[in-house]
């Protein structure tokens, strides 16, 4: 059965500096096997749907969007102030067309995603009939990832960033992926209640599914097998590394 994606929209976040990448170009700009890592997310999207993919852009907000807009027909938002992701979600919100039932978050600095991960992610939110649908994998270290704080019956409790998780949840080998399927309409409203209450002073994407959770609404997580997909690239190490495997997945 083929499945109708003409209702999701899909959010690509590109609008972070990427400082530890030590480089002064806008941090999606960095090239993986030719092209440009946010162009590979880009690509991706577009296997879901051709139309309601947004970029929020932010830092180097002119290059990204030149860099896009020369292979792709997109909408984009502008990040005004690098707040975090909920922030950046939110910047793009007033775009979305009425038809929009579910919206895809996806991160820029995430080159490895596949189109099927991102259909069993779709798959899954609405069989489950989920507000908030999560992607995750399990990783040996997952410094510098949000860890899936889940109870005893494997329910998602919370998403706890590196920052502020304490010593036994940084234990946690099951990360956050940072690739989201949010009810739109729940999404708009939660959205709306974020707080910039923590050590970064951000607004967290991670905090709306506090916030699913405290309204008792349906969380699903889905933990794919492939931990590289959900590689963020950082730093220039992590750039060779994308690199390396994405060639050896062309060859």
């Amino acid at each position: 059965m083929m499945l109708d994606y003409n209702d999701v929209g899909v959010v690509i976040l590109a609008a972070g500096k990427g400082s530890r990448m030590k480089s002064d170009i806008a941090k999606v700009l960095h090239k993986v096997a030719g092209k440009s890592m946010v162009v590979h997310v880009v690509e991706c999207a577009l296997k879901i749907t051709r139309d309601n993919i947004h970029v929020v852009v932010g830092h180097q907000a002119q290059k990204v969007k030149e860099e896009v807009g020369q292979f792709f027909n997109v909408k984009f938002a502008l990040q005004e102030k690098l707040l975090g992701t909920g922030d950046a979600v939110k910047a793009a919100l007033p775009g979305l067309t009425p038809e929009v039932k579910d919206l895809l978050v996806l991160c820029g600095d995430v080159p490895l995603i596949q189109e099927k991960t991102l259909k069993d992610l779709i798959y899954c939110h609405r069989q489950t009939q989920a507000k908030v649908t999560v992607l995750a994998t399990d990783v040996d270290d997952s410094t510098g990832y949000g860890r899936m704080i889940m109870d005893a019956k494997g329910n998602l409790v919370d998403i706890r960033e590196e920052a502020d998780a304490s010593g036994d949840e940084k234990k946690i080998k099951k990360i956050n992926a940072g690739i989201y399927l949010f009810d739109t309409k729940f999404l708009c409203s939660a959205i709306n209640a974020l707080k910039p209450d923590n050590n970064q002073a951000e607004y967290y994407l991670t905090d709306v599914v506090s916030i699913a959770q405290n309204q008792k609404q349906k969380i699903s997580v889905i933990t794919m097998d492939d931990p590289n997909q959900a590689m963020g690239v950082n730093t220039l190490e992590q750039l060779a590394k994308a690199e390396h495997l994405l060639q050896g997945r062309d060859g």
